[in-house]
Parts: C-alpha cells; structure tokens; sequence
C-alpha cells in the first residue's frame, strides 16, 4: 500500500497493492500503521457505505464541530471524489482536490477533518464505503454550493445537470458560509 501525498497539504492517494490471479483478486483497504507514517494519525470510529446512481452528485459536505477526516473507497462503480479547504486563514483555503476512484484499481482518498467532500457518480452505479474519524453529528452538519463559482470545480461531464437532494441544492456559497473552520497550522 502506497500513501502518496496531492497537491492540497493534508490529503492523500492510497494505493492499495492487489494481488489478481484467475479467480479474482485480494486487496488490502486499511492498514493504521502505513497511515500513520504518512502522518495521517487520526483514529477511525465509524464505517459508512452509500449507493448512488449515474450522475448523483452527494456533497460537498462537512461536519463544523465534530469534524470528520475521512478515508473514501469505491467497491462497485466508478466517481470523481473532491477535497475542498475550507479553514479560514489556511494557506490553502478555497483550494480543491479530484480524483477519479473506482472498483479497478482500488485507489482511495483521504480527505482529512475540517475539509469539504463530495462526489459525483460516473458509472450506472456507484457503491462507496468510507471509514470517518469521528461520528455522524446531525447538529453539526454543513455543506457548500456544489457550484461555487469561486471554488471552480471541474466535475465531469460538464454540461449535465447532476443529480442532487434538496438540502445538497441549497447549500451557500464558501464566501457567503456564516461558520467554517479556523485554520490552526500544519
């Protein structure tokens, strides 16, 4: 398993080594020690798994005080997985990762707590399992405009309409967010 470092400081690429033969394949998805070389030391307490058809967009979301840093796999289908900064004063505020998982090479992202996450489904369907460092806190749930013409996300399939809820839809804008998280250094 390989933790390889993106552009936005915090998340990661994980890189699991499949081992194929003619009856399929063994993967190992989670390993606390190589993570925690790579820095990423937070303590996994909650699994969740969602299934969702071609052209759902679920995001970008993020609990304000009980934040949660997340490790995001795709057993079945195929998405385009994004991190946004969202700590006010971090150097990297505003700033986003993509990248494309799916259930052929197995890689995964680790988008860590006080960070926005979404995803856009790009297969018929899409199951994604991720693990969170801390428990889902309804009071504490918050989400940004999938859209934010500041942020700039390039999502795929550009032209097509995707496919949201009605709280996704509402979410405002990083600039107009009435409480983001502090940035408090490296």
């Amino acid at each position: 398993m390989k933790v390889l470092p993106t552009p936005l400081p915090g998340v990661h690429v994980i890189e699991p080594r499949v081992f194929g033969d003619p009856r399929g394949y063994f993967l190992e998805t989670f390993r606390e020690s190589l993570l925690q070389e790579a820095g990423i030391a937070h303590r996994f307490v909650q699994d969740n798994h969602s299934r969702s058809q071609r052209g759902t967009l679920r995001g970008l979301h993020f609990q304000r005080h009980q934040p949660q840093g997340k490790l995001v796999r795709v057993t079945r289908g195929r998405i385009y997985d994004v991190a946004v900064d969202i700590r006010r004063g971090s150097p990297g505020f505003g700033q986003w990762y993509g990248v494309e998982l799916d259930d052929v090479d197995h890689r995964m992202l680790y988008v860590p707590p006080d960070f926005a996450h979404g995803f856009m489904v790009l297969s018929d369907e899409a199951d994604v399992a991720y693990k969170c460092t801390d428990y889902y806190h309804p009071q504490s749930e918050h989400g940004l405009s999938w859209n934010d013409p500041a942020l700039a996300i390039t999502w795929p399939d550009a032209g097509v309409e995707p496919r949201l809820s009605a709280r996704d839809a509402g979410f405002p804008c990083l600039a107009d967010h009435p409480d983001l998280p502090v940035y408090r250094g490296a």
